[in-house]
């Protein structure tokens, strides 16, 4: 934390962890639906928050806040307008943070060639752009409903955005995006859509983004990600054929280390996959794709803190990065009227992984033109821990290799097609 006048201001992280942790209130004299993006909740509910960035001496922190669940109502964050732009005033002690309130894309509302509004194909949290390619998640509609407890797919998917989406709407969305957004990443994800079994004639998640992939590498370009539930390894090809169809970031929500968390929560997981699926596929992903290109996503605030530290550990050791989301209780979801955990706790776990992904040298925030607001990312948690020679030399090296990526972002961008797109 910073210091003025014998009180105690939030480091910009810091901020941001707060944030994610009490959401914030918004004064009546703010104009955010006019001045900012919509809300939406789209995919899994997770970004179904105000959009804000944070100054910060490092880089903008983009941030996704929670406003309309119910523990949002108590923040000490109440979000203002002045005459100077929009301000953060904490109400414990009166500070006022500076903020910016990015607008929305001019292009959410343009339709596509197929006569539907943008927004409903895909939508930027931060400066990437975030689809999610098919029908609602199977766990839904299985006997028992086995959904993940956190999770409002099965709400929002056919109902916020659009049920299944058409391969030549979301390459004009990932192009409108580009063009009048500058957003270079765009992130595929899908949910449980298979059983395991060589007879089924049922596409599942690989398969399904494996067109988009396709397309989006010759028509469009820039970085391509892909978030599915894990295929058997005997089926282990299909990773091989997404990574030649040029994708370039794999993710795998496992979300719980501790197993009896796991099994609770994410009981379709626990029947149809077990948790080993995932570090099996981090670690045959991670071996093909490289380091920093494979990330596991977990969820912090729920199981032990002990427990997710591990589960940092655990994805570091498979070779992947970890993502680590703050648990919200998304309104819909199964834990909805369970609170969200406190910021001292959540210090405490990203200090923690901090110093996993400086103990493995991982290669993190290299891509600066990608800003996720979902979620602390791992370079963001630098400033929760004093500095060491060590964490000098490691920040030094990723500067190192943020400049000598400039190259590679530049022929990444191109599409295969041979035409440039906008940035």
């Amino acid at each position: 934390m910073l210091r003025r006048e014998g009180r105690t201001l939030f480091k910009p992280v810091e901020l941001e962890i707060e944030l994610f942790c009490r959401g914030l209130r918004v004064d009546p004299s703010c104009d955010v639906d006019t001045d900012g993006r919509r809300i939406a909740r789209t995919r899994a509910g997770l970004g179904s928050g105000l959009e804000l960035v944070l100054p910060s001496p490092r880089k903008k922190i983009w941030v996704n806040v929670p406003v309309l669940e119910a523990f949002a109502a108590k923040s000490p964050f109440l979000l203002m307008k002045t005459a100077r732009g929009y301000v953060l005033c904490d109400s414990r002690q009166g500070d006022h943070y500076p903020v910016e309130i990015p607008e929305e894309p001019v292009w959410y509302s343009w339709k596509t060639s197929s006569g539907v509004e943008m927004s409903r194909v895909g939508i930027l949290q931060g400066t990437y752009l975030g689809i999610y390619v098919s029908n609602a998640c199977l766990y839904w509609n299985l006997p028992a409903s086995p959904a993940c407890a956190f999770c409002t797919t099965g709400r929002n998917v056919g109902t916020a955005e659009e049920s299944k989406k058409k391969v030549e709407d979301v390459i004009e969305v990932a192009k409108a995006a580009r063009e009048e957004s500058g957003s270079i990443f765009t992130h595929l994800n899908t949910g449980y859509h298979f059983e395991d079994r060589d007879d089924l004639e049922l596409v599942h998640g690989l398969r399904q983004c494996e067109p988009f992939v396709k397309r989006l590498r010759a028509e469009v370009g820039g970085f391509i990600g892909v978030q599915a539930v894990p295929v058997p390894r005997r089926k282990f090809n299909e990773y091989d054929d997404l990574i030649a169809a040029g994708v370039d970031h794999l993710s795998f929500c496992y979300e719980f280390e501790d197993p009896a968390y796991f099994a609770k929560l994410c009981p379709g997981k626990e029947m149809t996959l077990g948790q080993n699926a995932f570090f099996e596929a981090m670690e045959y992903t991670s071996k093909k794709l490289g380091q920093g290109k494979v990330s596991g996503e977990i969820i912090a605030g729920l199981e032990p803190l002990e427990a997710t530290k591990r589960g940092i550990d655990r994805i570091v050791d498979a070779g992947a990065f970890p993502t680590v989301c703050i648990f919200r209780p998304t309104i819909g979801s199964a834990l909805e009227s369970t609170p969200p955990p406190k910021p001292d706790e959540m210090r405490e776990v990203f200090a923690y992984l901090w110093n996993a992904v400086l103990r493995a040298s991982l290669p993190v925030g290299i891509l600066p033109g990608i800003q996720v607001s979902l979620v602390v990312q791992p370079e963001e948690a630098a400033d929760l821990v004093p500095p060491t020679f060590s964490s000098r030399l490691y920040e030094t090296k990723l500067t190192a290799l943020r400049a000598l990526a400039k190259p590679y972002v530049a022929w990444k961008l191109r599409p295969k097609g041979g035409r440039v797109a906008a940035v």
